[in-house]
């Protein structure tokens, strides 16, 4: 987060803004943000039931309904495995364990170092390239899980995705 709250709260008016549907809604709003920022922050939540014209608790439950939303800032890297039925019978579950393993990780969740956000996706929209893992928003398909944890290796020593 901007040491300066204002420039913060900027940030935020700056991603609903730049949205360019012809209809901004709660959800569109919240999805802007998270896309921006990488995280829905309270200030975030205040912002949007100020531009929708609603409560804040309006907005909360739209943004705690969907599990992809988070409220806390994310580590540096942020790797998604999809765990969707073709990418399941292609084998993400082998990958799946070897990267929580790497990660020493019982379930999805942040490591404690900062480096690593790591998620379940029940579909990462890639099928025809199952199994597929996402590294910072990238994807990489029919891929092992040796070949998973070389990539994570390598994205270990790269910049930060948020700083």
């Amino acid at each position: 987060m901007p040491a300066d709250k204002q420039t913060f709260r900027k940030q935020i008016i700056e991603a609903i803004a730049s949205q360019h549907r012809p209809t901004v809604t709660v959800l569109s709003s919240l999805l802007a943000i998270q896309d921006a920022i990488g995280y829905i922050p309270d200030e975030a939540i205040e912002e949007v039931a100020v531009q929708q014209d609603t409560t804040v608790n309006a907005v909360f439950g739209v943004a705690s309904f969907y599990p992809n939303f988070r409220f806390t800032p994310p580590n540096n890297h942020s790797i998604e495995v999809c765990w969707g039925p073709t990418c399941h019978l292609e084998g993400s579950s082998k990958i799946l364990q070897a990267v929580l393993d790497y990660l020493d990780l019982k379930e999805e969740g942040d490591t404690q170092d900062g480096e690593f956000s790591f998620r379940f996706n029940t579909c990462l929209g890639a099928c025809s390239q199952a199994p597929v893992i996402s590294l910072n928003h990238e994807l990489f398909g029919k891929i092992s899980p040796d070949e998973s944890i070389k990539l994570i290796k390598q994205m270990k020593s790269s910049e930060p995705k948020h700083t």
